[in-house]
């Protein structure tokens, strides 16, 4: 078992437990798909997840949109990973003595190759990137190292980043790096944590703004009993005896975590992202979302999100409206509307409470004249106008109307001024998309 550290500022990797065969898995064997049990890497017919995340019948695509793994490093000396193409190392990588058992588990559930050898990962042709932020003895990661892990991911071009690891506390660091991840168009996916049977305390960054989380199952689609449960869970993806590469001693051994769920669905995320290049990293998530084979409590629940993975259902799904200024959650990184030349405008977006709970557009409030903001949404928003930002806001006017229509009017009978509209999810709904049409009167 690898433990969770406790000091302070440092993040600790998800709980990893060693776990014996799934009951049953020689039954599930036989009656498995042929092209499964037939593979030619000889632990597949164990890795039972295949057929429940429904990839047990596609055809992975060639090397395409990169899964950059920030955790304790990848043992590019393991068997599964020696003279593999496109494992790429961020930083120096530092296994030892127990740094890279954690990272080079999760890149193996990633992309572990079809080699004839070991397990075959989601997308075995996946760029993997990698980046070592453990210290010491390679259990423990300081929130410095994660963060210019997760910089270091951003800067280097788009991608899905893995983030495998919790701590209790958040850390403003971290926060800033994921930030900037996603404005510069990464998927920042994360572990929901291990802690379901503590009462499921909060786990950053899994329940920050703007991370995928991603929770744990068990062999007949019920929530893993140490999944963390939280209204930030997306969605959710096999974790209990998923066959995994060692790197303590050159081999394999089934686990149990949500830090195999989420580079489960990490590895699916850069497939869907691969073949369909036109998306925005919002667009994946959104499809990811809709497309999850619901189980467990009907419709959303803290244990699963919106459900299980299902990559054939999310390759095929339809694409959702863009939402692509994010992050743009406060005055500093409000996304520019109206202005003196261009009284009028619209915006398009998508608001969450728990993942995107705002968004902040500026404004153009023109003298003398009457602001008029008509946003048509489903199920609804909330529309306020502010002179002051967000930290100390000087609210000037709110909707009126409210629904799937909602409507804003201000009449400004000072001289013409800068303001900030700001949308949020309508009282008792989760989400909702919008457009927002402003005009002048």
């Amino acid at each position: 078992m690898i433990a969770r550290a406790a000091l302070l500022g440092v993040v600790g990797l998800c709980t990893v437990v060693i776990a014996a065969p799934p009951a049953g898995a020689v039954a599930r064997l036989a009656a498995a798909p042929r092209s499964l049990r037939d593979a030619a890497d000889p632990l597949v017919p164990t890795e039972w997840w295949r057929a429940d995340v429904h990839i047990d019948t596609l055809t992975p695509p060639g090397p395409g949109v990169p899964v950059t793994i920030v955790d304790s490093g990848v043992s590019f000396g393991h068997s599964e990973f020696v003279g593999r193409p496109n494992l790429i190392a961020l930083n120096s990588q530092e296994p030892a003595p127990l740094g890279g058992v954690h990272g080079t588990a999760v890149a193996s559930v990633v992309g572990a190759p079809v080699n004839g050898i070991g397990v075959v990962g989601i997308y075995p042709t996946a760029v993997i990137r990698t980046f070592d932020a453990s210290l010491g003895d390679g259990t423990r990661l300081p929130a410095t190292d994660i963060a210019a892990g997760i910089r270091a991911a951003a800067q280097a071009g788009r991608s899905v980043i893995n983030l495998s690891l919790g701590s209790a506390q958040p850390d403003a660091g971290i926060d800033a790096a994921i930030a900037q991840a996603v404005r510069l168009g990464s998927l920042v996916v994360a572990a929901s944590g291990n802690s379901g049977q503590e009462g499921s305390p909060p786990s950053y960054p899994a329940v920050d703004e703007h991370v995928f989380t991603v929770g744990a199952t068990d062999q007949t689609d019920q929530p893993a009993s140490f999944s963390s449960r939280s209204d930030s869970v997306d969605i959710a993806a096999p974790g209990v005896g998923i066959e995994v590469a060692t790197a303590l001693d050159n081999s394999w051994a089934p686990e149990d975590g949500t830090s195999f769920s989420s580079p489960m669905v990490a590895g699916a995320a850069a497939w869907l992202w691969t073949v369909r290049p036109d998306l925005n990293a919002d667009q994946v998530a959104q499809i990811l979302r809709k497309s999850a084979r619901d189980v467990s409590t009907p419709g959303y629940d803290t244990a699963t999100g919106y459900g299980i993975l299902d990559l054939t259902a999310a390759l095929a799904a339809p694409t959702p409206r863009s939402d692509t200024a994010e992050p743009n959650d406060n005055a500093a990184t409000a996304l520019t509307v109206t202005s003196q030349l261009r009284p009028s405008g619209k915006s398009s977006g998508r608001v969450d409470r728990f993942e995107d709970p705002r968004d902040v557009l500026k404004v153009w409030l023109p003298g003398k004249k009457r602001f008029v903001v008509n946003a048509a949404s489903s199920p609804g928003v909330n529309l306020v106008l502010n002179e002051g930002g967000i930290a100390t806001p000087d609210r000037v006017a709110s909707s009126t109307k409210k629904g799937v229509t909602t409507t804003l009017s201000f009449q400004n009978r000072k001289a013409g001024r800068w303001a900030y509209l700001v949308v949020t999810p309508f009282m008792g709904s989760r989400n909702s998309e919008y457009t927002a049409s402003i005009a002048v009167k």
